[in-house]
C-alpha cells in the first residue's frame, strides 16, 4: 500500500484528504529493519510495510510476510544471522498487498509461498488500489504463492505449530491470520492496525463491519497471555486489539446513523466522530478518510 498522490478509493471518497504520517512500524522512510525478540526463536521485524513474523530454528526458517522489494536486501540481511535467506523453508502471505507480498521475488527463489486462494489469483493478474494510486502488475512466477488454501493449513516446523487461517472479506477477500498454537502469538495481518485507523480495501473485497466480526472471532480463541502481532503498528496485546475492535464497531454505528439520516459523507466528515475515537486519527488515515472508508463498506453491503 505504498503512498503515491491521492486518488478516490470510489466516489465517496472524493474530496477526502489523505493524511499520512509515519506512525510505529507503518511505511517508516527506512533502510533497515527494528528486530524485537517475542522469544529466543521468534522474531519481529519492522520495516517501511508489513510487520514481518520470523520463526527460527533447526529445520530453517518461517516467515509471515516479506515487506517491500527495496527492503529485500536489508531483510537479506536480517537473515544472515538466523544462517542466511537459503534456509527459509516457507514464506507466509498474510494478503496480497505489496507492502506485504514484494518481498516474494527475493524469498521466492529460495522456499515456497503459502497464501490464501485469493492471494494467487491477485498476484497473477493486474491489481489497483485507487486510494493509494497504487498499481500492481502480475507477479513472475517465483514471487506468486505455490501453496494455497481455502480455510486453512497447518504448517509444524521447529515444533512450532502454524494455523493459518482465512478470515473472508476483512482486509481484502484474501486475509490470512496465523496462530503460533506452542508460543501463545497470533500475527494478525492487516486485520489489525495498532493505534491508528486501518485502511480496508472495499474494492477487493474488505468490509469494515466483517473485519470487526473477524477480529472478534480471533478475541475469542486469544487469552490474555497472548502476543498480538499487527500488520501495522507495535507489538500488542489482546486489551489493545479489544480496543481496535471497540472502535471498528463504534466508528461504524456512528456513520451508519448518520447515514440513515440521509446525510451526505461530506456532511458526515463536517460532523466528525466522537471524541473518543480522535486519538485514532494518528496515522497516514485521517478521520475524513476513514468516515469515507466506512461509508464505501457500508455501501457496497446494500448493493
Amino acid at each position: 500500500m505504498k503512498i503515491f498522490k491521492f486518488l478516490c478509493l470510489s466516489t465517496l471518497l472524493i474530496g477526502s484528504p489523505l493524511a499520512y504520517s509515519d506512525t510505529d512500524g507503518h511505511h517508516a522512510q527506512t533502510t533497515s529493519f527494528k528486530t524485537t525478540p517475542l522469544s529466543p526463536h521468534i522474531f519481529v521485524l519492522q520495516g517501511k510495510g508489513g510487520n514481518i513474523a520470523l520463526i527460527t530454528g533447526e529445520q530453517g526458517l518461517v516467515l509471515i510476510d516479506a515487506d517491500y522489494t527495496e527492503m529485500s536486501e536489508a531483510l537479506a540481511a536480517e537473515l544472515d544471522s538466523h544462517g542466511g535467506v537459503e534456509q527459509v523453508r516457507y514464506l507466509i502471505n498474510t494478503h496480497w498487498h505489496g507492502d506485504h507480498t514484494q518481498g516474494n521475488n527475493m524469498i521466492g527463489q529460495y522456499a515456497p509461498i503459502v497464501a490464501h486462494d485469493n492471494v494467487r489469483s491477485r498476484l497473477l493478474t493486474r491489481q489497483e488500489i485507487k486510494l493509494f494510486g497504487m498499481v500492481s502488475e502480475p507477479y513472475v512466477p517465483h514471487a506468486v504463492p505455490s501453496i494455497t488454501y481455502n480455510k486453512s493449513l497447518t504448517l509444524t516446523v521447529n515444533g512450532e505449530t502454524l494455523e493459518v487461517v482465512h478470515f473472508a472479506n476483512g482486509h481484502t477477500d484474501g486475509d490470512s491470520i496465523i496462530f503460533l498454537k506452542q508460543s501463545n502469538i497470533v500475527h494478525m495481518g492487516d486485520h489489525f492496525f495498532s493505534g491508528f485507523y486501518p485502511f480496508v480495501d472495499v474494492d477487493t473485497g474488505g468490509d469494515v463491519r466483517k473485519m470487526a466480526d473477524n477480529v472478534a472471532a480471533v478475541l475469542e480463541r486469544i487469552d490474555d497471555d497472548t502476543v498480538v502481532i499487527p500488520g501495522h503498528g507495535p507489538v500488542s496485546s489482546k486489551a489493545e486489539l479489544e480496543d481496535f475492535y471497540d472502535m471498528l464497531v463504534g466508528t461504524t454505528v456512528e456513520v451508519e446513523a448518520m447515514l440513515a439520516k440521509g446525510m451526505t459523507v461530506e456532511q458526515i466528515q463536517t460532523e466528525g466522530l466522537s471524541l473518543e475515537w480522535e486519538d485514532w486519527a494518528v496515522g497516514f488515515l485521517s478521520t475524513d478518510v476513514w468516515i469515507a472508508i466506512i461509508a464505501a463498506s457500508l455501501s457496497r453491503q446494500s448493493d
